[in-house]
């Protein structure tokens, strides 16, 4: 796994348990980091950790309008419907290619999809790859909406 990808692993990991759990994020956060060095997996760097920081902060602030512009863009997949982890991946995609932009949206779409292979079940990666291209197709308008909050 690539060195910014095991960062939005990370991420997808605290993500998922703040949502299921109602975990803070920062304790969630700190313990993943503290589960890492223990098994000396601590393989991050400090610009890798404060991706992964920037990741989950940003769609902690703006799940309930990731949310929805995944429910508007991509309506044929009932969002309340979607897996807890899918949820997540597709959000952390969301938000880097159309709200922030800082990720390349092939690239977003890329990563997702191995997020969904690892992390997801065996039809993840294409329902992951599927709605993030509906989404796509919109980031302008999304990335507009955002910037207007």
């Amino acid at each position: 796994m690539k060195q910014r990808t095991k960062a939005r692993a990370l991420a997808l990991e605290v993500l998922y348990e703040v949502d299921l759990a109602g975990h803070l994020p920062g304790q969630v956060f700190s313990q993943r980091l503290a589960d890492r060095a223990e098994s000396g997996n601590a393989e991050l760097t400090e610009e890798l950790v404060a991706f992964a920081n920037e990741i989950v902060t940003g769609v902690i602030h703006l799940a309930t309008q990731l949310d929805h512009v995944i429910e508007v863009y991509a309506p044929e997949w009932p969002f309340d419907q979607v897996p807890a982890i899918d949820r997540n991946i597709l959000r952390i995609a969301t938000w880097e290619f159309a709200v922030t932009k800082h990720t390349p949206t092939e690239i977003a779409i890329n990563e997702a999809v191995e997020l969904a292979k690892e992390y997801g079940s065996d039809t993840a990666s294409k329902f992951v790859n599927g709605v993030l291209g509906s989404l796509a197709d919109h980031e302008d308008e999304i990335h507009a909406a955002f910037v207007a909050l």
